[in-house]
């Protein structure tokens, strides 16, 4: 395993509503993680008007979620965020996959079927696809590359209910779709996924400005490894903002009350580091992790 120079990246988020009736109650989901491998180098809240806020950080995850109360009026608000990712950079042949008893137990929940990702209902196609091709990271490569193959990036085709099997049916999705279809699919062969959420780095403009985007990790060997089933950004530029076991653990935003959305505004660039290097992330054919732990 290589370990490359760190990548510093920053990324910008606002995110603008109106409440409408007081003690509107969010849970938002901006913040970059902190792991042993994802280090924030400098951050910003500003929220406006100013309130009182908390953070909670998930234990199992990492994912540090923002909670605050609104009065009635228009809410602003604004993150800013600098990080540098160590990522590791593998063989992908010498990447194993794992027998069950020996997987962390922090990993189990990743084998399951969950709201969005039905893995008991994929078994029977994931295994006459990929059953029989031999285990490792190239068997999880090739679920992914089989996902942007035949899964049509179709901006608005999907809502916020749709599953990985209705992707499978009606052929067409967005990233949360492409990353609940091929999570599901490693999980119906034992393999667990996690879903996780950062900026699309890379995108092509013409799919629109800089969001949120939707990927997959896969834990192999002692590691999870990114894996980005719609194929419109570059892996080893995002930032991780959440990870659970699909997109209702990982909402960017979770609102209770009479709240209208106004903006959202992101923006995401790679930066100099701590040497004044700007180092770009670039699509590499290696495996790629920013796990240096196993749990991380």
């Amino acid at each position: 395993m290589n370990v490359s120079p760190p990548i510093r990246m920053s990324y910008s988020v606002e995110l603008a509503y109106q409440v409408n009736q007081p003690g509107a109650d969010f849970v938002l989901n901006v913040h970059a993680a902190r792991t042993a491998s994802q280090r924030v180098v400098s951050e910003h809240l500003e929220i406006s008007p100013p309130m009182a806020w908390q953070e909670y950080v998930d234990p199992a995850s990492s994912s540090r979620l923002l909670r605050l109360r609104a009065d009635t009026g228009k809410l602003v608000v604004r993150y800013h965020c600098a990080v540098d990712l160590d990522h590791v950079r593998a063989d992908p042949s010498g990447v194993p996959e794992n027998w069950i008893c020996n997987l962390p137990g922090a990993v189990l929940p990743y084998l399951y079927p969950s709201r969005y990702c039905e893995s008991d209902t994929l078994n029977a196609f994931a295994r006459e696809q990929f059953g029989s091709v031999r285990q490792g990271y190239t068997r999880v490569q090739m679920i992914c590359e089989w996902v942007q193959r035949n899964i049509r990036f179709v901006s608005g085709s999907s809502g916020g209910t749709t599953t990985a099997a209705e992707t499978l049916a009606g052929g067409e999705g967005v990233c949360r779709d492409f990353a609940h279809l091929m999570s599901a699919l490693c999980r119906a062969l034992n393999v667990p996924a996690r879903f996780a959420t950062g900026l699309d780095y890379g995108a092509d403009p013409e799919l629109g400005p800089t969001d949120f985007h939707a990927y997959v990790e896969v834990y192999l060997g002692t590691r999870w490894y990114i894996f980005d089933p719609s194929g419109t950004a570059v892996p080893m530029g995002l930032v991780r903002l959440a990870s659970g076991r699909d997109a209702s653990d990982c909402a960017y935003a979770t609102i209770f009350g009479d709240v209208t959305p106004l903006t959202r505004w992101l923006t995401v660039q790679p930066t100099a580091g701590g040497d004044g290097q700007v180092r770009l992330p670039f699509k590499c054919a290696e495996a790629l992790s920013t796990d240096s732990a196993a749990l991380a």
